[in-house]
């Protein structure tokens, strides 16, 4: 087993260990209940375990690259010309004038609202580009590693939340747009839906007809415009509302980082809403169910809260998730069943405590809370306290 150093003036060990652990065949977990009361038995028999190496701590699979902003729409949205007429002196020409002149109020509109999405798109990407740069230079120094709650790192994390709430603004400007967008678009259905009705009025003649088509063909085109501006701002604030989502929950976990001073990744959050948990009745009703009775722990934490497993239990989780991105998780206290009951009581509740602190981390992680489930057992054959994570 791998043997971490604490940074406490008294260096204790402890250990950590991944993909193996002692079989907790005797052990029924079957309430789920926060803290199930739960009766340990000793383990039929012990599995050699295997040692987490030492670049665990540090983390296995570090990258200081980052998912790029999602690309914002190109289009120059420009309407077609107004073609000139004449007047023919009859009532459906004047008629044509009116429209005319309501089609070029429409097209100025449009060049207005083209303008401003066009405005917005460049303050989009600037505010996009100094937070990646903020983040990234960020990851730089905890790749490095620092210390824990480094001032400097801190200051650049509110920073880069600063810079991520400009870009939260320039998609309310967005979404802003487009209801202005949406209310061009309902007027210029209503102008194509008028020119084609001219066509019934009394009185025209041919030239009348002939400026009515090109007419009804201009609008027509604007309309298709405005429908492609509509859609387009619409992608637009999509995917920029998803990548808010997903880097506010980046964040957090950046914070847990700086908390620790080493890095840790991406939030396991954008890992786990990548495939949609199952229902809860897809889920058993008890972890051993699963397994037929033999569980191996994902990873067993010792000597808390002194351990430094904030690294190791991220990589351990990070590669379930990778293996399994809908994974339902049991968080496990276990706790040394020795001594009168009084001793054991206060164990369990010491490991209850510990437990508790992990599940936290995890939260901090980005991991969902309702993919964890929290139990508590005592064991014979434990030392100290120890919490245990199992796949469910």
């Amino acid at each position: 087993m791998a043997r971490i150093k604490t940074r406490n003036k008294s260096v204790k060990s402890f250990y950590i260990v991944a993909i193996a652990g002692t079989l907790l065949g005797g052990c029924s977990l079957a309430s789920d209940a926060l803290w199930p009361s739960l009766t340990g038995e000793d383990p039929r028999q012990k599995t050699t375990v295997k040692s987490l190496p030492t670049s665990a701590r540090v983390g296995v699979q570090k990258t200081l690259s980052r998912p790029p902003p999602p690309a914002l729409g190109r289009t120059n949205f420009v309407a077609p010309r107004v073609t000139r007429g004449s007047a023919t002196g009859t009532y459906v020409g004047q008629r044509v004038v009116e429209l005319r002149r309501e089609l070029k109020r429409l097209r100025s509109q449009i060049k207005q609202q083209n303008r401003r999405l066009q405005a917005i798109r460049r303050l989009t990407v600037q505010h996009s580009r100094i937070y990646h740069t903020t983040v990234g230079a960020v990851n730089a120094r905890l790749q490095v590693g620092t210390t824990p709650g480094n001032p400097g790192l801190v200051k650049q994390w509110n920073v880069a939340q600063a810079n991520l709430a400009q870009v939260e603004k320039d998609v309310a400007q967005m979404n802003k747009l487009a209801n202005g967008v949406a209310s061009t678009s309902t007027l210029s259905a209503f102008l194509l839906e008028t020119t084609r009705a001219a066509y019934g009025l009394s009185g025209a003649i041919d030239e009348d007809h002939r400026q009515l088509s090109i007419l009804e063909d201009e609008v027509n085109r604007t309309v298709v415009l405005i429908d492609r501006l509509l859609n387009e701002l619409s992608e637009d604030i999509s995917r920029q509302s998803n990548y808010l989502s997903s880097e506010r929950i980046n964040l957090n976990t950046l914070a847990l980082a700086i908390k620790n001073g080493e890095i840790l990744g991406a939030s396991l959050a954008n890992r786990a809403y990548a495939t949609s948990a199952p229902s809860a009745g897809n889920i058993p009703a008890s972890p051993t169910a699963a397994t037929a009775g033999v569980r191996r722990p994902l990873i067993v934490i010792r000597n808390l809260p002194n351990a430094e497993y904030v690294q190791p239990l991220y990589n351990a989780v990070n590669r379930a998730l990778q293996r399994r991105p809908n994974a339902m998780f049991d968080l496990v206290a276990v706790a040394p069943n020795r001594g009168n009951a009084a001793r054991a009581a206060l164990a369990s509740s010491a490991s209850k405590k510990n437990a508790e602190t992990v599940l936290r981390s995890l939260s901090d992680m980005g991991l969902p809370l309702e993919r964890v489930r929290l139990s508590a057992l005592s064991s014979n054959t434990v030392q100290t306290n120890e919490v245990h994570l199992y796949v469910r």
